[in-house]
């Protein structure tokens, strides 16, 4: 049989008498670490032991330490028969090898036997005089990466190791938290004459001097120290309860599209402008009407939040096969393929024509245009050169003058159409985004009619008095300032 038992947090008094008592009976005891308060301890009850330490200097991870101590475990069971495998704290809490020997014992059909010990847990607990029914969530340093980090609970990070560990856990919980947030630094939890528990600002915990492996650090419960996600849906929730707001209560999906529409286009102008204070603004309008729209999906019961979130993450999974699966690309040309042939799957598209037909009607015309010309293009069906675009342009540009004089709207519309149309396409062949250039000649055009306004009230003349000729000769003045 293996025996795994656990050595406490680190004082003498945590150790239980059936901890001792196997390590005494057992004649060939492993020890994880001999970097533990207790083992002078075992020391005294004259407890021999061999330890694991060398392999952390050996090898690349402590995943890779853990694994090979696990099987090296099996591996002296299978040798010598009953073996007792000591570990510090208690043997299943934050202790990746005991995980890694059970399951190696369960595949080998090995008995193996778990004694209870003290964690650190429990010595974190009452030393910092916290009740866990409030909530506590434990993270290990080396994964907090991979953690979803919550005010609403207490939180310990185990096992900050020393300085560069700390520096880690320090920039991962900086992306949530404040750096002026109060966090207790708690060394040696539980251990008489070694213990140290001190209030500190997260931003000094990689500058205190005596981290090392009895380090752990705990978050308080703190409903105020910051906003995140769950604010928001909670935000959102209450604006449309019973005694909300009055419009956010009468708004529906069809009021909405308007704002989504605006705030989108607010998110341009940001980025344009190179404006990051105003980007995030902007963005986090745009996130309230994603949760406005999850919320109303919610109280009429059809979806909510979480259906939001579970089809995006799978839809980015699925679109993406050379990240998350097997394939292999070389360029972003092969993404865009493979992304629109998995699209065409997805949705079940069975010809060409039916891919342009889905191209969002309700599109700016510009964007719309150019999208349904990049799809017809992939099939073959485009010009050769830009020069073949550009006569399409004076083609239709004589066509619009053929019928511009005559009462037949129908045709003059379809006429202009086609005119901008093939003017689409000319950006398109030149890698020009039709609605940008259209913006940026808007934006000369009132820059330039400024400066005609601005002159004609410098020498005293209503702009609305002047000829077209005066004002065409301040037009080709602004024309060299803008």
């Amino acid at each position: 049989m293996i025996k795994v038992v656990g050595l406490g947090p680190g004082s003498k008094e945590a150790l239980t008498l059936g901890t001792i008592e196997v390590l005494k009976s057992t004649k060939k005891v492993y020890l994880r670490t001999e970097k533990h308060p207790t083992v002078e301890d075992l020391k005294g009850f004259n407890i021999e032991f061999e330890t694991f330490d060398k392999k952390y200097d050996s090898m690349n991870s402590f995943d890779e330490v853990y694994d090979s101590i696990a099987r090296d475990i099996i591996g002296k069971y299978k040798e010598i028969g009953d073996v007792v495998y000591a570990v510090p704290g208690h043997p299943l809490v934050a202790e990746k090898s005991v995980n890694n020997l059970i399951r190696l014992c369960e595949e080998s059909s090995i008995e193996l036997k778990i004694y209870p010990a003290v964690s650190f847990v429990d010595a974190m607990i009452e030393s910092l005089k916290i009740d866990p029914i409030d909530g506590i969530k434990i993270i290990d340093a080396f994964d907090i990466k991979n953690q979803v980090l919550d005010k609403r609970l207490g939180t310990i990070v185990t096992q900050v190791y020393n300085g560069f560990i700390a520096s880690e856990v320090k920039l991962a919980l900086l992306e949530y938290y404040g750096d002026e947030e109060e966090i207790y630094f708690v060394r040696a939890a539980g251990v008489e004459g070694l213990e140290s528990i001190r209030k500190i600002k997260l931003y000094e915990l990689d500058r205190q001097p005596d981290i090392d492996y009895l380090t752990s650090i705990f978050i308080p419960k703190n409903l105020n120290n910051t906003k995140d996600f769950y604010d928001l849906l909670s935000i959102m929730e209450k604006l449309r309860g019973e005694n909300g707001c009055p419009w956010d209560r009468e708004q529906g999906h069809d009021s909405l599209k308007k704002y989504l529409i605006e705030e989108s286009y607010e998110v341009l102008e940001a980025i344009d402008e190179k404006d990051d204070d105003a980007l995030i603004e902007e963005l986090g309008d745009v996130l309230l009407q994603v949760v406005f729209h999850a919320q109303i999906g919610k109280e009429e019961g059809f979806f909510n939040i979480n259906d939001v979130i579970k089809g995006i993450c799978n839809k980015m999974i699925e679109r993406h096969p050379h990240v998350f699966g097997k394939l292999q690309v070389n360029s972003s040309d092969q993404v865009l393929y493979n992304w629109d042939k998995i699209k065409k799957e997805e949705k079940g598209y069975t010809s060409y024509t039916e891919e342009l037909k889905h191209v969002a009607k309700t599109l700016p015309s510009l964007i719309r245009a150019e999208k349904i010309q990049k799809k017809a293009a992939k099939v073959g069906f485009d010009w050769k050169r830009v020069e073949d675009a550009l006569n399409k342009v004076l083609e239709e540009f004589y066509e619009v003058k053929d019928v511009y004089k005559n009462n037949n709207r129908e045709k003059i519309l379809e006429e202009l159409g086609d005119l901008i149309f093939s003017v689409v396409n000319v950006a398109r062949f030149l890698d020009i985004d039709p609605e940008n250039a259209l913006n940026y000649t808007i934006d000369k055009f009132i820059n330039r009619f400024e400066y005609i306004e601005r002159s004609a009230k410098n020498i005293g003349v209503k702009i609305e008095e002047m000829t077209l000729d005066e004002m065409d000769q301040l037009w080709e003045k602004a024309k060299k300032t803008n």
